[in-house]
């Protein structure tokens, strides 16, 4: 996924904006004129630097060349704030570099003059909004308006102009291009009764995040109407869809109507997002339209509770800080908030566990079912949302959020860490996410949104991104900003030193350690593990290996996308045919590795093979070690030349003096020569050849000849033909006889054109008197008594040799329009330039073999003959079929049968690999880089394991996805075999070794892992929509997040192909999350006895608007009064039985049972505390607590109405004296690495 600030000149937004160009002069009329255009109607609309001093006109009368350098160096230009760049596509800009380089385009010739204007057609949709997910370099090219305004003088006005300005961007003020500036929808107020906007479709008003309110509020009164002198006020509505401009005052309550605060604040300050709805209201008569619709609420303000804290914590202080207010008619939303915080330099003490509030509570509607509200898409937020999901749905994550612990480590001190403010967000989002009494659907996650792109300014704007890459940000900073680390000591990394099992436990721990003195958080307790590296030189065998943490494991997907090609092979040796090879190799692979590959086939070194492309009779492009397979398109004709040297394709080949030179050899038509200039006008045809010429050989021409002739021989059918022959006495026992063919063969070409046999001509003088008499003496030599042909050499002026230098790349960089490229070197003046005995050649010199059109024909034949004597033709090339490729084909075949999993992903993983060439490792005994083989291990695994199947590709030009299908188990992934400390310590304990001491805990409780959050990516690369499925830790139901739209899930539809990031958690009989498990129990037991006795209400989901679908109730539950703590009961193991009751409750009493409650934390009459459920289908952890007081472990104690509840101790005493044999179902890890697929059953939670 492309982001849209990877570097200063991206950043993101939409919308249409002015075709002008930027104004050409400082006057105030002009500056207004032009911002008129641009939709604003003052300077104070934008937040802009003064503008920059206009350019010059660019000049007009420019060759290709020269515009191509004007523009390139005006590009390289630094982006400042204030500036204004143009979008320009990325294909119209590539068609212009063609053609002012003269580059032959595969699609056809480009002449400059017939280029045409700029057209952005493709980057805008039918409204001509700039589309999304738009990458520099792949779809769109960014230049200043002085480049902008040469291509308009050039080429005349552009479709689509696409200004854009440049803004700062974050806390740090990055100037970033602004791709897509919020589009907002602009409605008019109506007094009408109808059930939604009427009239014509609305318009839209599009401006920078950095205007002002002020100015947008101008933008919407111009948009609907001409009369912004009649007073008017303009309402922010809900997000939505609205077909007509014309809103009716009697839906404004329904909407959600507040006024907008007119002010100076910048729109994203102001949290207006991407589409978001303005209704204008103007005065009819003196009077608001919406003070007398009887259906609007009356100035009696409905009954809301206080601010539950103090008003000044974070949540209510962005609150304060919109750009939203609200008239008497209409009451403002009163937005929660969890305790508050302390100043930058402090850290709250106090931390309140009290129920978090909406205060959007409806008698009219049912209260939502926590963890089931739907988070609103803001315009490509759709990545964020299911990331936020995931993670909102992690129990032990939620628990530290939602006890307020996390105000008591905050670290807004940190350097590393954003103040505090993500941590602080995320808490509130959190807060809102699990809110008991709330009646809203969905929530539009702004306040986070803003501090996200604060820190963060790659996810500012609309692009869509990666969803991981959000994941991955968002626990860094949540580590960093809740860091328990004050003060960061200075630790140096230990080396391996070699030795056993023991001294590499020794190493593991004491690199964990040291990265526990800088880090230690809440993250590092859930998420973090660590990697084993092991390096291996193949040198000298030394190995190194070190231990890293690790936030998330990056699976590989070992389906390798394959790039088919036919390659063209060229051996050295005449007498082999050339052959084409069909290849099949991974579409990231270079052409190193293909090299590799069909050397390995063909018996030849792969340094001595030339990989080229070939397009128009030439070498189009040099397929050296930098260039990937996949770069390569279908039609594309890639030729291999086998050398008898090293063919120099590798960055890191050292030249040395005696290598021979390789020269490119092009076959063209003869034709006159300018001599005035040198110049010439030449037709290349047949197939373009490799040459090697030796230094001793490069110091005659006629050497340079000889070997261009042979390599020549190859392409016709006439090869003997070439030669000059003579006849040796056969009576010699050590001569060899040459096969030639027979006598009829030798012909003459007469001067139309005719070819005769030798046998059947009349010797008559004519034209070509030196090719006649060639034959003839051929012919009386080859017709002598007991002779035997021999060839002497090769015959003189078959074609003309010419030289031309600079032919960089083998002649891959030919151009049109440079003079140097194709000006031709006479030999006589390379004589005369070389000092005596010198090469006659030089480094990227071409050959030139020009042939008459006779000599053509007799050779080669030509088009209308199909060259008939040429052998490059498709029926000259025999395919070549190996065995390993057939082999290839098969097993890739059976593996798609069978299918891929999770455990093929890890196996690919930990695959111990070679180290390419650009990433060597410092060997310190060898005292030099080295290739070192090497291979990644688990050492130590989190309690919260956050998996990143890697499906998406973006290694420079390669842009792809891989949409195979992963299998992995809802319940019970086994990582057990795979994790290095659990293994050594197996081995140390079996040794009688102290392993406590290692930091290594129980080796005997396996490591079972079960999955409770799925993100999920639909579409390709650079778009598409995210998705996420999540275990509810309250309800034990799964749920289907779709932004705002939530629906009832079950475990099994989240395996499926989509599946991008996997949530699994760790079974355990001992509580998760370590230390911060110990900070969640305090603060439970710290909490102060609050009775707020909720009457029971139903529950239901939201379901997306204008759906006849009835709402799903959940039974009547008792509300808990003080903090909730939701109770896990894990399905992990769901034959596992808890004790036997007493007397089982009835249908009636089980659907106010604790254990399907929402309530976890109860306060008796006694006030002594009373836990959740510890007998749970697979004991997990974190809810699994201690006592409180002496007597609660030594009886059990049962809630009225609802199954015992057992502490962990009477549990476990419990379940070792139940003569109850033990089983498969009564073991928590039986179902390891199976997928349960449970149906969620009907009578304990309605459906709809």
């Amino acid at each position: 996924m492309e982001s849209d600030s990877s570097s200063l000149k991206r950043a993101a937004s939409e919308g249409p904006r002015a075709t002008n160009d930027p104004p050409t002069t400082d006057t105030a009329n002009d500056i207004d004129a032009y911002m008129a255009e641009q939709g604003e109607h003052s300077l104070d609309a934008v937040t802009l630097m003064p503008p920059p001093t206009p350019p010059h006109d660019p000049p007009a009368n420019l060759t290709p060349t020269e515009k191509l350098s004007y523009v390139t160096q005006r590009r390289l230009r630094q982006m400042q704030v204030g500036d204004t760049w143009y979008i320009v596509s990325r294909r119209w800009y590539r068609r212009w570099e063609i053609a002012c380089q003269g580059i032959p385009d595969k699609s056809g010739p480009i002449d400059e003059k017939d280029l045409g204007p700029v057209d952005n057609t493709p980057l805008v949709d039918h409204d001509a909004n700039l589309v999304s997910n738009l990458t520099e370099g792949v779809d769109v090219e960014f230049v200043p308006w002085d480049v902008w305004k040469a291509f308009t003088t050039w080429y005349g006005p552009a479709t689509h102009p696409l200004p854009r300005s440049v803004i700062a961007r974050g806390h740090l003020g990055e100037p970033s291009l602004e791709l897509r500036p919020p589009r907002l929808k602009a409605l008019s107020l109506v007094d009408s009764q109808s059930d939604g906007p009427i009239g014509p479709a609305h318009n839209y008003v599009t401006l920078s995040i950095k205007d002002t309110v002020r100015a947008l509020s101008r933008e919407l009164v111009a948009s609907v109407s001409a009369r912004s002198n009649v007073p008017h006020r303009i309402w922010k509505i809900q997000p939505g869809e609205y077909a007509g401009s014309q809103f009716p005052a009697s839906k404004l309550a329904a909407h959600g109507a507040e006024l907008l605060e007119i002010n100076d604040k910048a729109i994203e300050d102001a949290l207006i997002e991407f589409d978001d709805p303005f209704v204008v209201e103007f005065q009819q008569d003196g009077k608001w339209i919406a003070d007398q619709t009887p259906t609007m609420p009356t100035s009696a303000a409905p009954s809301v509770p206080p601010p539950l804290f103090g008003g000044d914590d974070f949540f209510s202080r962005l609150t304060k800080s919109s750009a939203t207010t609200s008239v008497t008619q209409v009451q403002p939303r009163q937005v929660p908030s969890p305790a508050p915080s302390a100043a930058s330099t402090a850290k709250a003490q106090d931390s309140q566990l009290a129920p978090f509030k909406s205060f959007g509570f409806s008698k009219n509607r049912a209260p939502q079912e926590p963890g089931t509200l739907g988070l609103g898409n803001m315009g490509n937020t759709c990545f964020m949302n299911s990331a936020l999901q995931c993670l909102a749905h992690t129990k032990e994550l939620t628990d530290y959020f939602l006890s307020g612990v996390y105000q008591n480590e905050l670290n807004p001190d940190n350097p590393l860490g954003m103040g505090g403010a993500i941590a602080e967000a995320f808490g509130a989002l959190l807060h809102r996410i699990w809110a008991q009494d709330s009646t809203s659907t969905s929530y539009s996650p702004r306040e986070f949104k803003m501090q996200l792109q604060r820190f963060a300014p790659q996810f500012s704007g609309y692009q869509q991104h990666d969803s991981q890459e959000l994941v991955a940000f968002l626990l860094d900073g949540l580590h960093e900003d809740l860091n328990r680390v004050l003060k960061k000591p200075y630790v140096e990394k230990p080396d391996w030193e070699g030795g056993g099992d023991l001294e590499l436990a020794q190493l593991a721990q004491k690199s964990w350690h040291g990265y526990m003195q800088r880090n230690d958080s809440v993250i590092v307790d859930l998420f973090q593990g660590q990697y084993q590296s092991t390096l291996v030189c193949p040198e000298c065998q030394k190995v190194s290996i070190t231990f890293d943490p690790f936030m998330y494991l990056t699976l590989p997907l070992p389906v390798t996308k394959k790039w088919k090609h036919v390659v063209e092979y060229i051996p050295w040796d005449p007498s082999q045919a050339h052959v084409k090879v069909p290849v099949e190799i991974g579409r990231d692979s270079t052409f190193k590795e293909l090299r590799a590959l069909l050397g390995r086939w063909m018996s030849a070194p792969p340094e001595n093979l030339l990989t080229l492309e070939i397009f128009n009779n030439r070498f189009y492009k040099n397929l050296d070690d930098n260039v990937l397979c996949g770069d390569m398109s279908d039609s594309d004709t890639i030729v291999c030349f086998e050398l008898p040297c090293n063919a120099r394709q590798s960055r890191l080949y050292k030249k040395k003096e005696t290598d021979p030179f390789i020269l490119p050899v092009f076959v063209t038509d003869l034709q006159a020569v300018r001599q005035s200039y040198s110049y010439r006008s030449q037709t290349n045809f047949g197939h373009p050849f490799i040459v090697v010429v030796d230094p001793e050989q490069a110091r005659s021409i006629q050497a340079i000849y000889e070997a261009a002739a042979d390599r020549l021989q190859r392409w016709t059918t006439h090869a003997r033909d070439l030669f000059t022959w003579e006849e040796v006495p056969s009576v010699s026992v050590d001569s060899v006889p040459i096969p030639v063919p027979p006598m009829d063969s030798l012909t003459e070409i007469k001067e139309n054109g005719e070819v005769v046999r030798v046998e059947d001509m009349d010797v008559d003088e004519g034209d070509i008197v030196d090719e006649k008499a060639m034959i003839q003496d051929d012919a009386t030599m080859d017709t002598a008594p007991n002779g035997i042909p021999q060839i002497v050499g090769f015959k003189k002026d078959i074609f003309n040799l010419r030289l031309q230098a600079g032919q960089k790349d083998f002649g891959t960089g030919y151009s049109s329009y440079s003079s140097s490229s194709q000006r031709f070197e006479s030999w006589e003046t390379r004589l005369e330039e070389i000092e005596n005995g010198a090469p006659l050649l030089r480094e990227m010199d071409a050959l030139y073999c020009d042939f008459d059109e006779n000599l053509k024909m007799y050779y080669f034949g030509d088009e209308a003959s199909h060259w008939e004597h040429a052998r490059w033709t498709n029926t000259s090339w025999n395919m070549f079929l190996h065995p390993e490729y057939a082999e290839a084909k098969k097993a890739a075949s059976e593996k798609q049968s069978k299918g891929l999993s999770i455990d093929d992903c890890l196996t690919e993983f930990t695959k111990e690999e070679q180290l390419g060439e650009d990433d060597l490792w410092y060997c310190p005994r060898c005292q030099k880089h080295q290739q070192a083989t090497k291979k990644f291990d688990l050492w130590r695994v989190p309690d919260v394991l956050a998996v990143h199947l890697k499906r998406f590709s973006n290694s420079r030009a390669l842009r792809d996805k891989i949409d195979a299908f992963v299998d992995f188990p809802v319940q019970g992934l086994d990582l057990t075999n795979l994790v290095g400390e659990r293994k050594v310590g197996q081995k140390l304990a079996e040794s009688g070794i102290d392993i406590e001491g290692l930091g290594i805990g129980n080796v005997e409780e396996p490591l079972i892992y079960d999955l409770y959050a799925v993100d999920e990516h639909l579409g390709g690369l650079g778009g598409g929509h995210y998705r996420a499925y999540a275990l509810n830790h309250v309800n034990e139901q799964w749920y289907h997040f779709d932004d705002s739209y939530v629906t009832k899930s079950e475990a099994y539809q989240a395996v499926n192909a989509n599946a991008y990031l996997l949530f699994y958690k760790r079974r355990s009989n001992e509580p998760l999350g370590g230390k911060t498990h110990y900070k969640i129990e305090e603060a439970r037991l710290s909490v102060d006895d609050v009775v707020d006795p909720t009457p029971s209400v139903d529950t239901q989901l939201p379901t997306p608007p204008n759906e006849n679908v009835a709402p799903t109730f959940v039974s009547q539950k008792p509300q808990n009064s003080g903090w909730r703590t939701p109770a896990s009961r894990n399905r992990s193991t769901p034959s596992s039985s808890p004790p036997p009751l007493d007397e089982l409750p009835s249908f009636e009493e089980s659907q106010h049972d604790q254990i399907t409650g929402l309530n976890s934390l109860l306060m008796d009459d006694e006030q002594t505390f009373r836990f959740p459920s510890s007998f749970k289908a697979s004991p997990t952890s974190s809810n699994e607590v201690e006592a409180d007081d002496e007597g609660a472990a030594d009886h059990l104690r049962g809630l009225e109405g609802s199954p015992i509840q057992l502490l962990e101790g009477e549990w476990h005493q419990l379940s070792s004296s139940s003569p109850s044999p033990i089983d498969s179902d009564s073991n928590p890890f039986s179902d390891v690495n199976s997928q349960k697929n449970e149906i969620v059953d009907n009578d304990e939670i309605p459906r709809t």
